[in-house]
């Protein structure tokens, strides 16, 4: 039987999933009314991002799950890769 997870990659064919990753670092930043998250994951130089309504557990230090995709943000008139977590889990 196919879990959530499988639904969704099959529905979304360029979502990325990236399993046991470990978090080296986690930024809350307010955005409005929005909370930005960024994180950056062992051996990768791309920052995840995501928007939550609210504050979220510090996940420095720890494994998650990621589902996510891969796009560009223009900051200075230049654009940076950064990848946009639509699905997040703790392993």
């Amino acid at each position: 039987m196919k879990d959530a997870r499988d639904k969704l990659l099959e529905k979304h064919q360029q979502l990325i999933q990236t399993d046991n990753v470990k978090v080296l670092s986690h930024v809350m930043r307010e955005d409005g009314d929005w909370v930005q998250h960024t994180l950056m994951i062992e051996n990768c130089e791309t920052p995840f991002k995501f928007k939550r309504k609210q504050q979220y557990q510090n996940l420095k230090g720890a494994r998650v799950n990621l589902s996510y995709y891969p796009t560009s943000e223009q900051v200075a008139g230049m654009d940076f890769e950064v990848m946009k977590v639509v699905r997040l889990r703790r392993s």
